[in-house]
């Protein structure tokens, strides 16, 4: 699901239209949020030894582990988190920005969090750790780079 072929081939400006658009079909909050942990629920296995504090993500009230990967020239992301809806946002996370370049990381900033209203809709805990995550795919990014 977030490295499917289609979103490699995809900029990651069109996989963030694609995801706002998915969530103006949702009427409400209530379906948004299920919606945001069936994602979650999709997420690769994370295995256990990964979960330490080497890929622990700081700034997060659960617990949210990242573990970044070069290949072929791309961060390939892993994640995992013990709360639903937080899986979820990892996997919106993962779909936009795991397999991309650096240089295309740090090129895009997340614009769907405004757009999809997240920063509105969750709570201040939970906003600061979606930014936390975006802010460590970012450094992962930059040293990449650099």
């Amino acid at each position: 699901m977030p490295d499917s072929l289609e979103n490699q081939q995809q900029s990651i400006e069109e996989v963030q239209q694609e995801l706002i658009e998915e969530f103006q079909f949702l009427d409400d909050w209530m379906e948004r949020y299920r919606y945001i942990i069936d994602l979650g629920r999709q997420l690769e296995a994370f295995p256990e030894e990964w979960m330490n504090d080497v890929y622990k993500v700081k700034g997060c009230q659960s617990q949210v582990w990242l573990k970044p990967e070069t290949v072929d020239g791309r961060l390939k992301f892993y994640a995992a988190s013990d709360a639903a809806i937080v899986s979820g946002l990892i996997a919106i996370l993962l779909r936009i920005y795991s397999n991309r370049t650096a240089e295309e990381i740090l090129a895009t900033p997340p614009t769907f969090i405004e757009s999809i209203g997240l920063d509105e809709h969750l709570s201040p805990s939970r906003s600061n750790g979606l930014h936390s995550m975006v802010q460590t795919m970012f450094t992962h990014a930059k040293i990449a780079v650099a």
